[in-house]
């Protein structure tokens, strides 16, 4: 069962575990949906494969995966638009995202991450992230290689003093 699936309407995924709310200063303190929504695109992708595991395992029938899955499609695009609405509720992209997916899909969104914990998610979207970062990073390190290589070969003929640890470097004889 889902943590959201407790927490009544409009109350975060901690309702009911405390006599009292946190102070606003501490809710300022420890946001993270701001940070987080770049993971968005990663939290889609491993919940769509949770889904398809869930369904597999016969946790979910075919007609709860189908509703999930359009559902997850129906946030992609929203987050992709613009148009997602997040609530203050929404402690982070992941509560966001699961409690956008059962407005649209009902109770078989709240299915969305039975027999997955907050911190498998969170975990496996960093490494989505990282690895999707990555690769970004490493494109344009080779687009500036390709950009430093060009400009050596167009200025061969171009003499300039070697430099080493912040000092002219000397000049060594190869006859």
């Amino acid at each position: 069962m889902s943590e959201q699936q407790d927490a009544p309407e409009g109350k975060p995924l901690w309702h009911g575990r405390f006599g009292e709310g946190p102070s606003d200063e501490l809710l300022a303190f420890t946001v993270s949906l701001p940070f987080d929504q770049r993971l968005a695109a990663d939290d889609l992708v491993g919940s769509r494969t949770h889904v398809a595991m869930l369904a597999r395992v016969g946790l979910l029938t075919e007609e709860e995966r189908s509703v999930i899955v359009a559902a997850l499609g129906r946030v992609e695009e929203e987050l992709a638009t613009g148009r997602f609405s997040f609530v203050p509720t929404d402690e982070d992209i992941h509560t966001a995202i699961e409690r956008r997916v059962t407005e649209i899909a009902g109770d078989a969104g709240a299915k969305l991450h039975t027999g997955r914990s907050r911190n498998d998610q969170i975990a496996l979207d960093i490494r989505l992230y990282l690895r999707r970062e990555g690769r970004a990073v490493a494109a344009r390190i080779h687009a500036l290689q390709d950009v430093l290589l060009t400009r050596a070969n167009e200025s061969t003929e171009i003499a300039l003093p070697g430099y080493t640890h912040l000092q002219r470097a000397q000049k060594c004889a190869s006859k």
